[in-house]
Order: structure tokens, then sequence, then C-alpha cells
């Protein structure tokens, strides 16, 4: 009976490429369980779990700092920066871990950030001012903020990274769902669990004591990547980055292999996180809206669970959708299929903004964003992961991510501007249309200028990736296990 215990199964576990003749077995036919196979895409996967609920969590923050602190948090730059600055560590962290990932280790790499996660998510929710002051809290969080975006960074190209070469060594057929999982499920799944913890919290402390709340929810923040220490130490590189990696890069050929589907994958990460991510950071405020100023703040809280909750459905159908009907198609049918009920709900704003259709209010925007990670929340990472060569994934992996959390960035600056309209109804409807118009552009150069993807192409990928590189003279001899 095969033990679940990763140690052991890691101590029955060849190391990566110990002859010439292991390099030559396909991933899938290397002698290992079926647990052994599976735990390295959990373990690696499963950080981007702090990604959902350190960035949805601060939305419900927002909002009980705003009720603490009425005149000085609005008013202060605080409200926009603790919220858009983790997503400029975010990019720090990518780039810095994209590279340390290929020419060092997706392992140690992975490592790193998990630490930096379990520390800057401590010191959030213990920052204070010099004296108390507000100014000097705001400013601590901002900094402790930025500092764990570079954390949740690494868990992008190292973590995700290592996940999809270890997806090779599954059985065909189930490959993209597992990876979908541990990724997209996984981090929509943190979504839902950084709005009911502050709805309990509320219900437990009460709405004329929210210090305790807001910095319990952050503290919270340590446990998902404490959790994760002891598999990650366990781990290994993945078999097919030993295989495959480079000690020399000719970058010259790396970019012309690589640059147009890069260019493509990166457009469509950057519009999908201009708009969700906008979308999350601001759904608690936007039900305090609608519900008004009166309405309890654990019942606007309760809300942003349900709308938290309707991504899974989305999150869970794509996963399969994408092993049946392929990533970039999968993509496409999300994307065009949100487009529509964006617009519908741009339409109907006027009458779903009205505090009596709240729940209609919630359905459909729900469902705006369950198709969102049907579409893409599935799939562009799946594709970013798929499109480029083992060699340099982490790289490729890492600037598309990273273009990605720009349009986080932007879309959390761009939002409050659309908001910020005189009309109320414009000023709800707009976010909707402007969403809904770049899913149709999305759609259009997926279907364009991005190629199938199957459930070998990392394997078909690095195969042509080296016939490539011989064909231009490069020593293809020198890349693998030294």
């Amino acid at each position: 009976m095969d033990s679940l215990d990763p140690e052991k199964t890691s101590e029955r576990t060849p190391g990566p490429l110990q002859s010439e003749a292991e390099a030559q077995i396909p991933l899938d036919a290397l002698p290992k369980s079926r647990w052994e196979r599976s735990w390295p895409v959990i373990a690696c996967g499963a950080g981007l779990f702090s990604d959902g609920y350190l960035n949805g969590v601060i939305g419900s923050v927002d909002t009980m700092l705003t009720r603490i602190y009425p005149t000085e948090y609005k008013n202060s730059p605080a409200l926009r920066n603790v919220s858009s600055l983790v997503f400029v560590g975010e990019v720090v962290g990518m780039l810095i871990f994209g590279i340390t990932s290929d020419y060092w280790s997706r392992k140690w790499s992975l490592m790193i950030s998990t630490f930096i996660l379990i520390l800057f998510a401590a010191l959030s929710a213990g920052s204070y001012g010099y004296h108390g002051s507000p100014t000097g809290l705001f400013a601590a969080l901002t900094a402790y903020r930025f500092i764990i975006g570079i954390g949740i960074g690494g868990e992008y190209p190292a973590g995700s990274v290592a996940a999809a070469e270890s997806t090779g060594e599954l059985k065909a057929g189930h490959r993209n769902r597992w990876f979908i999982f541990f990724t997209d499920f996984i981090i929509d799944f943190g979504f839902v669990v950084a709005a009911f913890v502050p709805m309990v919290l509320v219900l437990i402390f009460g709405e004329d004591n929210l210090e305790a709340p807001w910095r319990i929810s952050l503290g919270l923040g340590v446990i998902p990547p404490l959790s994760l220490v002891y598999l990650r130490f366990k781990l290994k590189d993945p078999e097919e980055f030993s295989r495959e990696r480079m000690y020399r890069f000719p970058y010259a050929l790396v970019i012309k292999f690589h640059w147009k589907r890069l260019i493509v994958v990166s457009l469509v990460w950057f519009i999908y996180d201009f708009s969700v991510f906008a979308f999350n950071t601001y759904s608690s405020v936007w039900l305090d809206t609608i519900l008004g100023s009166t309405a309890p703040l654990w019942k606007i809280f309760g809300w942003n669970v349900v709308v938290n909750a309707l991504y899974l459905p989305g999150s869970f159908a794509g996963a399969f959708l994408s092993d049946w009907i392929g990533p970039r198609m999968c993509l496409m049918v999300g994307m065009t299929a949100q487009s529509v009920v964006g617009f519908i709900m741009s339409g109907c704003y006027e009458y779903l903004s009205i505090p009596k259709n709240v729940a209609g209010f919630v359905v459909v925007y729900g469902t705006f964003l369950s198709l969102g990670e049907l579409g893409p929340g599935d799939n562009i990472g799946l594709l970013a992961s798929k499109t480029s060569a083992t060699a340099v994934r982490g790289q490729y992996y890492a600037i598309a991510a990273a273009v990605g959390k720009v349009g986080a960035f932007v879309g959390t600056y761009i939002f409050p501007l659309l908001q910020a309209n005189p009309n109320p109804i414009r000023a709800g409807q707009d976010p909707f249309f402007v969403a809904s118009a770049l899913c149709i552009f999305a759609s259009i150069i997926v279907y364009f200028f991005l190629p199938h993807v199957g459930q070998d192409t990392i394997t078909k990928e690095d195969e042509e990736f080296r016939a490539y590189l011989e064909a231009h003279g490069y020593d293809t001899s020198t890349m693998g296990k030294r």
C-alpha cells in the first residue's frame, strides 16, 4: 500500500535524471504511484490560496478602516495604495522569482516566497503608527502590503510553473483540471474565505469594535503559507525542469522563438486582471452603496460571501471543459459569454442597483464573475505555462503574469474614477461596459494569434525549442541535469 507521507514517497522516488536511459522515459511512464505524481502539483499550486485570500480580504479591511477612520482613511491616499501597491509588489516578485526559478531552482524560489508571506502577513496584522498615529498606521500597512505582494509574486513563476510541469506525469486527459484546481480554483476559494472571515469576526466583536476584526482578518493570512512549509520542503524540482534546464541562455533566440505568443498571453492576462481584481476589491464597497449606510456591516459582508462563492462554479466547470475542448477554446467561450452578461448588467444597472433588488444584482454580477473564471481565470495561466519551453518557462510566465498584475494595478485606480461619475447610474454601468468590451477584444486576439494547446504540449514545445536551438548553432547537450 502506498504511503501518503511525502517524506517517505520522496525516499522511494529516484532523483532527477540519473542516467541517459531514464531521460528517454516519458514523464507519465515514470515508475511512480498516483500519490507520488499528485502531491507535487498540490504543494506547488496550493500556495495561490494566499493570493486569493490576501487580495480578497483587503476589500473588507478597507470598508472597516473607512468606518473606524471616516475622515482620515477616506481622504488618504492609503485608501487606494493599500489595495493597489500589493500588485506593484507582485510584479516585482514575479520578475525576481521568474529569474531565480529558471537559473536556480523552482523549489527554493518557492520556499523563499513562502517565508515572505508568513512574516509580512503577520506584520500587516500588527501595523501601528508612531504614538498610535492613523497616518503612521496607514503607511506601515501600505509598506507591508507591498512586501506581501513580492511573496505572492513568487508563487506564480515558481509555484504555478512547477505545478504545470508536474502535471506532465499525470494521466493524459486529466492534466489541465489538476493544474486549474490548484491554481485558479484555489485562488477563488481564497476569495470566498476572505469574504467569510470578516463577516464572522464582525458578528463576534460587533460593529462598534472593528479594530480586532480587521487585524485578525489580515493575521489569518499567515496560516495558508505556514501549512505548506513541510510539503514544500520535501519537494524536488520537477523532472521536466531537470531534463530541460539551461545554464547559458541565448536570449536572442529565446525572444525570437517566443515573442509573438508572449505578447498575446500577456495582453489577455492584463485584460482579465484589470477587471477581476478591481471588481473584487470594490465589491464590498458596491454592496455598501446598494444596501445603504444603515445596513449592518455583517450583512454587507454576507452578500460579499455570496458574490465570491459564485466564482467557484465557473472555475470548477472550466477545469473539466479545459480538458475536453482545450484551454484556448475554453478561454474564448468564457470571455464571450462574460461580455454578453456584462453588457446586460450595464444596461439593467438602473434597476439592479435598487436596494430591494440586491439579490438580482448579486446573481447577475456573480454570473459575470463566474464566466470570467470559466474562461480566462482558469486558462490564462495554463496557456502561459504551456506556450513556452521549460528552460525559460519561469521568466516567460513571470512576464505574462506581471503584465496581468499591472492590469490589476491599473484597474484598482481606474475603477474609482469610473465610479466617481456624478450620475450614480453611469457610475455603476461604466465599469461593466468597459470590462465587457475588453472581453470581446481579448477573445478575438486569442482566436487569431494563439495556437491550440493539447495535453502533451509541454513535451512538444520542448522538442521544437531544442530543434530550433540546434538549427541556430546552440549546443543542446549542455541542457539538463549536470
